[in-house]
């Protein structure tokens, strides 16, 4: 895949996580291979940086320092030697923009965890984002910010092989021993999970095997993986996020809800794209046919992650996890 086709296929991914459309159109107009793409969106990112310095008030430099975290995640999305730095770059700038622009926030950190957790001092339930395969807790500030938009608490994360620290840890397919462990680390009664692209895998098998979950959503995540009809680019990833080839097979196979779609108790939206069509996974609509209370929504004009069909899922996803968690109108 050149450069050109790299940046149209995830040109969707991108614009969805905020960035300009026309900016990401002049950065990726530059690149002439793919190799181009982690150092010109880093330079990129530090031009936010410089307009932070130059802002006229501190809820400017704290917005452009945000949009600065967010092309610093999207930076890693091609794996190259700086790629652990720049991760790091994305999470210092959100940190000091939150700290701007939202100071009641709060970063909470354990053992294969780090985020941090937004809320209304008076909210009833908290939702936890998590994210995916290559993924981290920059991406998604738009949900972040719908949920507390409802009454809810937000605690957004890396877990182990996302984000700031995939330079240190690898992916586990246990990961409702993390959810477990930010449940602990939050100390509140009502929560909901939300999983994005790998990590509605994980927010799905989280909720099937801890009570706690009282509400659950997943984007565009799989419900079975089958390694050797995975496309090259993403068992790269996915090699490169376990530690090694072995590892990511055996983690591959693993992804699998059949048996566990049925014990999910608590209300499940599924959200699914029509045209997310990847080789080797399978998408949700079994998932949500198996869950007891499970809820299917697919949008024909979606991709992966949707970010070309925001308002055709974004606002019932909110909903859904509002209504569930505090019993407000769907």
């Amino acid at each position: 895949m050149n450069a050109t086709e790299f940046a149209a296929a995830l040109w969707t991914r991108a614009t969805g996580a905020g960035v300009d459309p026309h900016e990401y159109q002049r950065v990726t107009d530059g690149l002439t291979s793919v190799a181009d793409w982690g150092p010109s969106f880093r330079r990129t990112g530090h031009s936010y940086l410089q307009r932070a310095d130059n802002a006229g008030s501190p809820v400017s430099a704290g917005e452009q320092i945000l949009m600065a975290a967010r092309w610093f995640h999207l930076a890693t999305l091609v794996p190259y030697s700086e790629a652990g730095r720049v991760a790091g770059e994305a999470d210092h700038a959100l940190s000091k923009a939150i700290t701007v622009l939202e100071p009641g926030a709060r970063r909470g950190s354990g053992e294969g965890f780090t985020g941090w957790l937004r809320d209304p001092s008076d909210a009833p339930a908290t939702v936890v984002v998590v994210p995916g395969l290559d993924s981290a807790k920059e991406e998604f500030l738009d949900l972040v910010s719908a949920l507390p938009a409802r009454g809810l608490a937000v605690f957004a994360m890396d877990g182990p092989g996302q984000g700031v620290l995939a330079a240190t840890t690898t992916l586990r397919a246990d990961y409702e021993q993390v959810v477990g462990r930010v449940i602990d680390a939050l100390g509140v009664a009502r929560i909901g999970l939300v999983g994005l692209s790998l990590g509605g895998y994980f927010a799905a098998r989280a909720a099937a095997l801890d009570t706690r979950v009282a509400a659950v959503a997943t984007v565009s995540g799989p419900f079975r993986l089958d390694w050797d009809e995975l496309p090259p680019p993403v068992r790269d990833i996915m090699t490169q996020r376990t530690g090694g080839a072995d590892a990511a097979r055996v983690f591959a196979d693993q992804v699998d809800l059949a048996s566990l779609a049925p014990r999910i108790p608590a209300p499940l939206l599924v959200v699914d794209g029509d045209q997310d069509v990847i080789p080797g996974v399978t998408n949700g609509e079994a998932l949500a046919r198996l869950a007891p209370h499970g809820t299917y929504l697919s949008v024909p004009h979606g991709d992966h992650l949707l970010g070309n069909a925001r308002p055709d899922w974004l606002p019932r996803l909110s909903d859904h996890l509002s209504h569930a968690l505090t019993g407000a109108p769907a």
